[in-house]
């Protein structure tokens, strides 16, 4: 989940995670042995640093205090997840007890080291049905080979978000709901200045921030692995439909060198300067808090948002997209794993609390009950990043016990498609699955 003062790239959060490995385990479960009743002090960790983020975040530990006046809970924001995992490994008293983390990528090498406590037992003894508060599509990624060593803290949809004014300039009266009419409404919304652009229809190299292959294949409804557990990427034809439409779609909007020297030009993803704030981007490929952030940061023109386009022969499944989120878990090796577990349980189980927390900082709710909430504040562009959460076929890519390494293999690949060093795509599918199978042996 995107924000300020998080990891900014997949194999900074990989190489932060890899110590997991060796992390300490401990209690578990129904081996808790603290009594939750008693008073005690909570340190509960987390990657939020906006100042709007980290207010939400004082809001929902206060109104959990008021509801346990016997648990106290210390706060450590802006944490990322090499300092967390370097306290989970050291252990002791300074140490979380409660994490949460953007990084829902990681959850299968969390899982699998056993770094956090499995939640299942908590989740039984308090009666909670965690299929009938949850979506499934985040039950997936928030376990791994039946641990439920995380449960979701609200969660992001990736869909697209557009500039109304230069559409109405451009003569395009609604979104593209197909990948031939998105290839021609990127077409006539780019304007040539020279060597460069004034205005590009969309920036679709896989370097564009949230314009990821991950993202992309989900529009294909693909299929990450087979039945047996082995890579599938040669064998889907998704994957291979996917690279080739991208990649024409670079060749269409001027080709590989010419776009990325134009997006080299681009403002930081998280200030008032991103391309689509300054016009230099009339389409993004984004999440659901994009068209607030513009809107914060004063941008002169009409904002649109629609699912992102499918493939002309999946127009039936137009509005489904990406879908990954935050995470929260317990420290194995936390001795406070009872009264943990409520501080867990309130504020990813409790309707008020997930909705203010979404509300305060432009999230889509975790909770099926929190997406139906009248409390909801749910403005037009918000609310199509509501329905592709609810699409039956929005998806998110599966958990594994390397992490997200898996995902960087196939990024690779995507990196040297677009750039036109990989030109048999079949066959560096081919390779990257035998690399993808390798990785994943090691770290079982």
């Amino acid at each position: 989940m995107p924000r300020t003062g998080r990891l900014t790239t997949t194999a900074a959060v990989l190489a932060a995670i890899s110590v997991l490995a060796t992390a300490c385990t401990g209690q578990s479960g129904t081996e808790a042995a603290d009594d939750p009743a008693k008073d005690v002090t909570l340190n509960f960790w987390h990657g939020w640093s906006a100042p709007s983020e980290t207010k939400a975040i004082e809001e929902n530990i206060a109104r959990f205090e008021k509801a346990h006046p016997n648990i106290k809970v210390q706060v450590t924001g802006n944490m990322t997840d090499d300092k967390i995992n370097q306290a989970l490994r050291a252990g002791g008293d300074k140490a979380p007890d409660v994490v949460s983390s953007f990084t829902t990528d990681s959850v299968g090498k969390f899982c699998n080291s056993r770094a956090f406590a499995d939640l299942g037992p908590f989740l039984k003894k308090s009666g909670v049905d965690k299929a009938k508060v949850f979506p499934k599509t985040l039950l997936e990624y928030t376990q791994f080979n039946g641990n439920q060593c995380t449960l979701p803290l609200l969660h992001d949809a990736y869909g697209l978000v557009y500039n109304k004014t230069a559409f109405t300039a451009a003569g395009i009266s609604e979104s593209p709901k197909t990948w031939s009419e998105f290839t021609e409404v990127a077409q006539k919304l780019t304007k040539p200045k020279g060597d460069s652009y004034e205005q590009v229809g969309l920036m679709p190299t896989f370097h564009g921030y949230e314009t990821t292959p991950m993202r992309l294949a989900a529009q294909w409804s693909p299929s990450y692995f087979g039945a047996d557990g082995k890579s599938n990427l040669a064998k889907d034809p998704a994957f291979t439909k996917m690279l080739t439409a991208q990649k024409d779609l670079v060749g269409k909007l001027g080709g590989y060198e010419k776009l990325e020297r134009f997006r080299n030009t681009f403002g930081d993803e998280w200030s008032a300067e991103h391309p689509f704030h300054t016009g230099q981007v009339a389409m993004q490929i984004d999440g659901e808090w994009r068209a607030s952030m513009a809107k914060e940061a004063g941008v002169p023109f009409e904002i649109g948002t629609a699912p992102l386009p499918v493939p002309d022969d999946q127009a039936a499944d137009y509005g489904k997209g990406y879908l990954s989120g935050t995470i929260m878990g317990i420290a194995a090796g936390s001795k406070k794993q009872n009264a943990a577990w409520e501080l867990v349980k309130y504020m990813t189980t409790d309707t008020e609390a997930v909705v203010a927390f979404a509300n305060a900082i432009h999230n889509v709710p975790s909770t099926l009950a929190a997406l139906e909430s009248p409390n909801l504040q749910v403005s037009p562009e918000f609310k199509t990043f509501l329905d592709i959460a609810r699409h039956p076929k929005s998806s998110t890519t599966p958990a594994q016990a390397d992490g997200g390494t898996y995902q960087l293999t196939f990024q690779d690949l995507a990196y040297g498609v677009e750039k036109g060093d990989v030109t048999d795509i079949p066959a560096g599918l081919a390779k990257t699955d035998q690399q993808i199978d390798t990785d994943i042996a090691k770290a079982k």
